[in-house]
């Protein structure tokens, strides 16, 4: 046993060292496949354990509902006393602040600014006593003292805060001014997708914020349950009970979750994905390596199997080199994934917490490497099968990997192709071009590699590329549940809430500059839920003309509704159905007209026609500018003629709130293109080199004939020309048609209210530059490759 061991290790050191350009080339392949498929299943497992321990340390709420108004604490005291699931239960009481109230200085450098630029909801909050805390950066919950603040994350990476800084709360003259202690992870709120951040003080410092102009009093009612498993219950007791405080979202503990690791989690699927294909470009690569290589050495084959070595002997001979090779890929693979990991994962530790090292941090990595190899050999085990299947005579006389029936069937093959394919035939053009294309026709299966190769890249390289301009483009906001426009204008925060709306809507709509001015009134109703009356969130407005895109139905009109996604889900309507909804403590029931897709308010919104001008939560306007117009100087000069509106470029509101989305979808673009066009050039190398090789002979019969070494290398480089562009074209079609309908199935898995995504390419990149460069780096590899048969003795290729 030892002997056999030591004789299949020496063959495959041997191989490896006598052909080190091809096996190379398959090594770098194996290692980028155990790589990215180790580095995302440690990203994976480090933001699962991140959140995990954030979510240990911080004990956020398993049910939340937001209020912003008076609320009866004594209905509150009924009904947490009524709920035996409850295990803890708080209100939280929050001052919120328009972004434009808060500045900063930093005393060391005189440096100033402000965070006017930020849409998120800034609420000041002091630390709760018993669950969802707020964890400082070394894991402990945070507790400021007098004058001090501790401030979100998220702030400190966007706005480049630190630790010293003095915070400005309020415009005004007396506005209160705290030292920045430093900066905390929140578990509730720690996402872009998340529309409110939390700023931590302390008590007394609380208080006096409350005093503050421009402060917004805010509550979030929380509950703990002792089994996470019965929220929806609670959820559903809770919406149905009329005394309780309803002015606000409502989040689950699932919800907050699926947040949270939405954007990190698909950096670790984009790489696994990236994984995949490589994967499959390498099982591509090992069947024709492998078949080239029996083809090779059948010789030596046959005389094995003359001298009685069995098939399987002769199949572990092969299979150890591959083995050996695979091992040292995931080897290195491993090793290298170690270091892109810890780098990938820098995000998710500054924004949820340090994971700890456990069983899972080594075993998850290790069986992504296992499933690697374990694949790998699977594929060659399925290859290298054809040696049972060589006859010794036909190896050792003709050097053939055939059976006789098979050289039978392959030699009519070969007369038909002549018959069908005579030069003689030709009628003009170029000779060289019509042998290129023969040669193609003839040896279609050992040329297939190549187009295969180029698709799986072209899908490598477009797919991440068209989900990071699709969440970016200012289209994308109908997935947002908004119209596309150039300008939004939000209001909450602000005690004369109607009146500025009033003004703000008026000075808007006189602007020569903008076109199509709506507002919109949001508002909260009430719907029939199984157990009882739900808070629905709704907007109403004028939804004529050109408003959300629809997935099914159309825009409501008068008595009629239109529900998101995830609503339509909940209450299982569709457009035509009927749904009661309660207004004003009036029930009456709307027809369902359509549904949207929508990511905000936890992805459960409605919209109504009508017009609402006094009594809202809140309002929105949009705006477009006309022709030449800069829309963000014209949310500039709005916001500051109203310092309590937020006023701002569409494309800037989409880009801050899929900020961690797009930050997520950019790596992996990168990454996908980089290794998609290393990938082509390596894998064309690696592909002529050994046709090149095997096709010695017919080289040196062409040169013999009369054909120069220029039109030879002619032929090979122009048929890799084309079939790298047909192998590109047919991957960006795929990428635009079921590609499309597969990472739309896959996001819509994530319950974020997206339930067919569309693709909004940069057309002029993924399908203009991206195939130039994609074909261009496969052909420079031809031409590398091919440059040196120019100096090749041509008479030694008939020797072959």
């Amino acid at each position: 046993m030892t002997n056999r061991n030591s004789l299949l290790l020496r063959y495959a050191g041997n191989d490896l060292i006598k052909n080190k350009g091809v096996n190379l080339a398959l090594l770098v392949v194996l290692v980028l496949s155990a790589f990215l498929m180790a580095t995302g299943a440690m990203v994976i497992e480090r933001l699962v354990g991140a959140v995990d321990q954030l979510y240990a340390e911080a004990k956020p709420p398993h049910f939340l509902q937001m209020h912003k108004g008076d609320y009866d604490a004594e209905a509150l005291q009924r009904f947490a006393a009524g709920q035996p699931d409850i295990q803890a239960w708080t209100v939280v009481r929050m001052y919120g602040f328009d972004s434009s109230a808060l500045s900063w200085q930093r005393p060391s450098t005189g440096q100033t600014g402000d965070l006017s630029d930020s849409l998120i909801d800034n609420l000041f909050v002091q630390q709760n006593p018993d669950f969802d805390y707020l964890i400082d950066q070394a894991g402990n919950i945070a507790q400021p003292g007098p004058g001090e603040v501790y401030l979100p994350v998220a702030y400190q990476q966007r706005f480049g805060l630190q630790e010293g800084d003095r915070l400005r709360v309020g415009a005004e003259a007396g506005s209160l001014e705290l030292v920045v202690r430093g900066f905390v992870r929140d578990a509730q709120m720690a996402s872009s997708l998340s529309s409110s951040t939390r700023f931590l003080v302390s008590p007394a410092d609380l208080v006096t914020l409350g005093r503050s102009a421009g402060a917004e009093p805010e509550i979030i009612v929380e509950y703990r349950l002792k089994d996470p498993g019965a929220t929806a219950q609670l959820q559903g007791a809770y919406d149905a009970d009329a005394a309780l405080p309803k002015n606000g979202q409502a989040v689950t503990y699932q919800m907050i979750r699926i947040i949270n690791a939405f954007s990190d989690g698909l950096v670790a699927i984009a790489l696994m994905f990236a994984s995949v294909v490589l994967i499959i470009i390498a099982m591509l690569n090992l069947r024709f390596v492998i078949r080239g290589t029996l083809q090779d050495q059948v010789r030596e084959i046959g005389a094995m199997k003359a001298i009685g070595i069995p098939d399987r002997e002769v199949s572990r001979l092969y299979l150890a080199k591959y083995g050996v090779m695979t091992l040292v890929a995931c080897v290195i693979g491993g090793l290298l994934a170690i270091l892109a990991a810890g780098l990938l994962s820098r995000d998710v530790r500054v924004n949820y917490a340090a994971a700890p090292l456990s069983v899972w941090t080594f075993l998850v990595p290790t069986l992504a490497l296992v499933a690697v190899y374990l694949v790998v050999l699977v594929i060659c085990r399925s290859v290298l099968r054809r040696v049972r299947r060589i006859e010794v005579v036909n190896a050792l006389v003709h050097g053939s990997t055939l059976t006789e029936r098979q050289t039978a069937k392959q030699a009519r093959r070969a007369a038909q192709r002549v018959r069908s394919t005579s030069l003689i035939s030709s009628r003009g053009g170029s000779l060289n071009r019509r042998l290129a294309w023969l040669d193609l026709r003839a040896e279609a299966r050992q040329w297939a590699l190549l187009p295969a190769v180029f698709f799986l890249a072209a899908v490598l390289m477009a797919l991440p590329m068209n989900l990071l301009s699709t969440f970016e483009s200012p289209r994308f906001v109908t997935y947002l549940g908004a119209p596309e426009s150039d300008i939004r204008a939000d209001l909450a925060y602000t005690d004369d809430l109607d009146a500025v709306r009033s003004k703000l809507a008026g000075q808007l709509a006189d602007d020569d500059r903008l076109l199509d001015v709506r507002s919109y009134a949001k508002i909260l109703g009430e719907v029939a839920g199984p157990e009882g009356a739900e808070t629905l969130d709704v907007e109403v407005g004028d939804y004529t003309g050109r408003t959300v895109d629809f997935l099914e139905g159309g825009p409501p009109a008068e008595g009629e509704i239109a529900l998101s996604v995830l609503n339509a889900q909940k209450y299982q309507v569709g457009p035509g159905d009927q749904l009661r909804v309660r207004q004003d403590q009036e029930w009456t029931s709307h027809v369902v007209s359509g549904i949207y897709q929508d990511v905000t308010s936890g992805g459960y919104t409605a919209k109504m026609q009508g017009e609402v001008t006094q009594g809202a939560a809140g309002y929105v306007i949009y705006a477009d500018v006309a022709d030449g117009v800069d829309p963000a100087a014209i949310a500039a000069e709005y916001g500051a003629r109203f310092p309590a509106a937020a006023v701002i470029p569409m494309r800037d509101y989409v880009q801050q709130t899929l900020a961690y989305v797009t930050d997520a979808f950019a790596s992996a673009a990168v990454l996908s293109f980089a290794f998609g066009i290393g990938v082509a050039v390596l894998i064309t190398s690696l592909f002529l080199k050994l046709r090149m090789s095997s096709d010695r002979r017919k080289m040196g019969v062409l040169s013999a004939i009369g054909f120069s070494a220029r039109e030879i290398i002619a032929q090979t480089r122009g048929k890799t020309l084309l079939l790298a562009a047909l192998g590109t074209v047919a991957g960006l079609v795929f990428t635009a048609t079921l590609g499309e309908s597969l990472v739309g199935g896959l996001i819509s898995l994530a319950g974020l209210g997206i339930a067919q995504l569309e693709f909004l390419p940069t057309v002029w990149l993924v399908y203009g530059v991206y195939p130039l460069i994609l074909v261009g780096a496969g052909y420079l590899g031809a031409v590398l490759l091919t440059q040196r048969l120019r100096r090749t003795d041509k008479s030694a290729w008939l020797n072959q």
